[in-house]
């Protein structure tokens, strides 16, 4: 290559320069600038924006910095048209990030405010993820002069021998979409199965739904073995869970002091505990008369059943004290033993 042609390209290349070091100005000041405006707004879809786009905006300067790069280049029109083209799909490719981002991130927000009324699980966002980057690559399979008919033809006759050998795995997929679009369980609520594993559900994915156990262990069950199981949500229709304590007196005990002493201890506690249910007026209910004791239940409220535990041990122990206090008997099991004369005779004689 001659100087004179290194001279045709010299004005490309400065084109090309400008744009790159356009783009990271604009990424490094007017869009941290941005940044700090939409933080003042009282609304975060600008910020969402923002974060969705401030990667992509130097690879935008450098696609606009080619095209006009190669215009004035000595390259003839059929480069020229060949560039463009995929300077456009390449575009095309960011802007689909950039969709696929905003939107995981919209879903991600919504998740933030509706709480546990809305299930956002990791599915959710893989599958829009999925659906806008797969429309974004055929768009841009179009922009490159690929005929994407016969490609859509092709995967719908692949389509059935590749459902046949992922079936355990699309089984997964299609259990984990029922189970985020019928809600029977949401991320957060706390569930029983039928195998007694209790916990609560931190995610939904694309092939498994992990639990979390109170001992902090995750459980993984794959979706499709998750909606064939009989399953208790204690979260729904709400977290709030009556929780019954047995309790035992003597005989002797009087019975409606009993109750009336057993219901002050009882509201005192659901209005002091945080893990009670405020407001609740708890129950007591004589049930049984026992071996040693007649045996009654006093019905709580906490406000989610893992706070159960917390609930009943604070219970006891306050009821224990006044029941200390006011002269009231918890028996223990006993047994009193009868002989008749006869054997207390036969007794005496061999001593």
């Amino acid at each position: 290559m001659s100087l004179e042609d290194l001279k045709l390209w010299i004005q490309p290349a400065l084109v090309l320069a400008v744009a790159v070091a356009l783009g990271l100005l604009f990424q490094s000041v007017f869009v941290r600038k941005m940044a700090q405006l939409s933080r003042r707004t009282k609304t975060d879809l600008d910020d969402l924006i923002v974060q969705a786009v401030k990667r992509h905006i130097p690879v935008w300067f450098v696609l606009g910095g080619v095209v006009l790069a190669v215009r004035g280049s000595p390259l003839d029109a059929v480069h020229h048209a060949r560039i463009d083209r995929v300077a456009a799909a390449l575009l095309m490719l960011s802007l689909s990030f950039v969709a696929a981002n905003l939107v995981t991130a919209l879903v991600e927000r919504a998740t933030a405010r509706a709480g546990a009324a809305f299930v956002s699980a990791s599915l959710t966002r893989n599958v829009l993820r999925g659906v806008i980057l797969v429309v974004g690559g055929l768009l841009v399979l179009d922009n490159l002069g690929v005929e994407i008919k016969p490609l859509l033809t092709a995967l719908g006759v692949g389509s059935l021998a590749v459902a046949l050998a992922l079936q355990p795995t699309l089984s997964n997929l299609f259990a984990g979409l029922h189970i985020t679009l019928a809600k029977p369980m949401r991320i957060g609520d706390f569930v029983e199965l039928e195998n007694g594993t209790q916990g609560f559900i931190v995610d939904i994915g694309w092939r498994a739904t992990k639990l979390r156990e109170g001992a902090n262990n995750l459980v993984i069950v794959p979706n499709a073995r998750l909606v064939e199981m009989i399953a208790k949500n204690y979260s729904l229709p709400e977290p709030e869970q009556n929780i019954v304590v047995t309790v035992g007196v003597s005989y002797g005990a009087d019975l409606e002091r009993v109750e009336a002493v057993t219901l002050a201890v009882a509201r005192e506690l659901q209005e002091t505990l945080p893990s009670a249910v405020k407001g609740f007026a708890p129950q007591v209910r004589f049930h049984a008369f026992g071996a040693s004791s007649i045996d009654f239940g006093v019905v709580l409220r906490g406000a989610r059943l893992p706070d159960k535990a917390e609930l009943v041990h604070e219970f006891i122990k306050r009821l224990k004290a006044r029941f200390d206090r006011e002269g009231i008997e918890i028996p223990f099991p006993q047994r009193v033993v009868h002989l008749p004369e006869s054997a207390l005779s036969a007794g005496r004689t061999v001593q």
